[in-house]
């Protein structure tokens, strides 16, 4: 019987513990999309205690408490922080088979060199120590354990009204991690709520200088706000829809739907396709034009729960994988792109399993030299950054791309505890490829090539694609 968590968890055969431990384990990590506060890296935070760096804002974990009968004020009420923790540690038993039971223990293993299983009888001595680490170590700081995981690049997610001066200061400060900005315009799209979109344009207008009247002057304000983000270093940009907008629209269609929007009218569905449709070209055109990445995170269908969301807002746990018809409407946009010269690096990250082939051969219709991998199949995420979720997503782009060529693993994450994240999908990695080696799948002899592409996508590839 194997071990738990040991330093070949995961890991099924020979050949992929020295997959493993010879090319992955070494290698540092570029968190190439995460959503760290920056002013946490700047001030260089410390965190109270275990249950201020681990349930704050953890969406997954809240998730699986109320699935345990927690009542909310011990997610996200006015219960103590102790109290927290306390339900939290109730809970952690019943997530075997769902990835938090390994986040946790991979969690504590390697930022605290806990190897104990965290359960209602051993969480009072894990919370008083790690919180005594977090307090008084000045290695557990934000900085400190970004450091400690050897994070190398971490690129957090930005809108166009933000200053960026957090990551001008962590720069001039001469923090050894690259902390840059990623380009996130969703709101500068989200016309489905007339009130909120005019608030931003008024904040998008203040911000860049530019008087926003009509549909070309925020357009022209982005553009601002796009060479200032540049400016401070950012490569990426990034996007969060439901699902691809490809409608055919004129400059007409757009300035008098931003009229009606920006008045305070409701839009009709084909409205909003529309002026969505326009924007994404818009935007997309702005990424090529600086060589930019342009990233798309699709399919999440947000906010089912009307009375937590009235209590909570968005982001509190209670999004569900979406099933969106996608394909033609992904095709038209990339295509349009293609058409006019102006198709940037492109990664498209799917949460929906169902559509990974469809997903892996779209990109394949677009891939272009001199770039290698210039269209990316992106990880798994948010509910597939888990091991079947993983290997489904490897095994899609194995059949009908090229592995070799792929940017890896990221956290997506609000933690600055989830960098065993990277830990987790190196580990994936190498037990398939190992478990292909020792099955005469592939060829023990290419072990060298084999271990180099390891190295690659762990590290190498990103730090060339992103032009890190």
């Amino acid at each position: 019987m194997k071990d738990f968590n040991d330093e070949n968890f995961l890991l099924q055969t020979k050949t992929a513990e020295r997959l493993y431990h010879e090319h992955a384990a070494g290698m540092p990590v570029i968190d190439y999309h995460c959503h760290l506060d920056p002013a946490r890296v700047a001030n260089d935070h410390s965190f109270d205690n275990l249950a201020r760096a681990w349930l704050e804002g953890d969406h997954y974990k809240w998730r699986a408490m109320r699935a345990n009968g927690i009542d909310e004020r011990f997610c996200t009420g006015d219960a103590t922080d102790r109290e927290k923790f306390d339900k939290w540690a109730e809970t952690v038993p019943y997530t075997m088979r769902n990835p938090l039971y390994h986040w946790t223990h991979l969690e504590l293993k390697t930022a605290f060199g806990i190897t104990t299983l965290l359960g209602p009888s051993t969480a009072g001595e894990i919370y008083d120590t790690c919180s005594a680490m977090l307090r008084e170590n000045p290695d557990y700081s934000c900085r400190g354990l970004m450091l400690k995981y050897r994070v190398e690049v971490a690129c957090t997610t930005d809108d166009p009204v933000d200053s960026l001066e957090h990551h001008a200061r962590c720069r001039e400060e001469g923090f050894k991690v690259k902390l840059l900005p990623t380009w996130r315009p969703d709101k500068a799209m989200a016309v489905e709520s007339p009130a909120s979109f005019r608030a931003y344009v008024e904040r998008l207008s203040e911000v860049s200088g530019v008087t926003i009247s009509h549909h070309d002057d925020l357009v022209a304000a982005l553009r601002v706000r796009h060479d200032h983000f540049a400016a401070a270093g950012c490569r990426l940009s990034d996007h969060g829809l439901e699902e691809f907008h490809a409608k055919k629209y004129t400059a007409r269609d757009t300035r008098d739907i931003f009229n009606k929007v920006y008045g305070g009218t409701a839009l009709d569905r084909r409205e909003i396709a529309r002026f969505k449709s326009a924007m994404l070209v818009e935007l997309a055109a702005m990424d090529h034009e600086k060589g930019w990445v342009q990233q798309f995170h699709y399919g999440a269908l947000r906010d089912n729960n009307t009375r937590v969301f009235r209590l909570l807002g968005p982001d509190a746990g209670c999004d569900s994988i979406g099933e969106f018809h996608t394909a033609r409407a992904l095709s038209r946009f990339l295509d349009a792109l293609d058409a006019d010269g102006k198709l940037a690096k492109t990664i498209i990250y799917n949460l929906n399993p169902s559509a990974n082939e469809m997903v892996a051969t779209m990109v394949g219709n677009f891939q272009q030299g001199p770039t290698p991998g210039k269209m990316q199949f992106g990880a798994g995420w948010w509910f597939l950054d888990q091991r079947d979720g993983i290997e489904r997503q490897l095994n899609a782009l194995s059949s009908l791309g090229l592995l070799g060529r792929f940017v890896g693993m990221l956290t997506d994450s609000r933690s600055f505890l989830s960098y065993p994240r990277h830990e987790y999908f190196r580990r994936v990695l190498c037990n398939l490829l190992g478990n292909d080696v020792e099955r005469g799948l592939l060829p023990a002899s290419e072990l060298p090539f084999i271990g180099k592409m390891v190295e690659d996508i762990c590290y190498n590839n990103a730090k060339s694609y992103f032009n890190f």
